[in-house]
């Protein structure tokens, strides 16, 4: 546990999977790399998995124009980007 300036505690977790996911195109990939550099200036050890659809643009809400990219993101040695996400954030 780790106490912020504004005094709350906040849990120290020593791994966490997050997964982006969105339509093809609304920026699941660009968000995905942005957190995942962001993280990676404190130290942490990361792996990604990016997962996009083989069409440029799918129709939007099909099936096919899903778009996402996980991070699992730990303060130790990890070698893969996770089984499931703990946290998802759905775009």
């Amino acid at each position: 546990v780790t106490e912020t300036s504004a005094g709350s505690l906040v849990p120290e977790v020593g791994r966490l999977v997050i997964r982006f996911a969105g339509d093809s195109g609304d920026g699941m990939q660009l968000t995905g790399d942005r957190f995942t550099s962001a993280s990676a200036l404190f130290g942490n050890d990361l792996a990604t998995l990016p997962e996009y659809p083989a069409e440029i643009r799918a129709p939007a809400g099909s099936l096919a124009g899903v778009s996402a990219f996980q991070v699992h993101i730990s303060d130790h040695d990890i070698f893969t980007p996770g089984d499931a996400p703990h946290v998802l954030v759905a775009m």
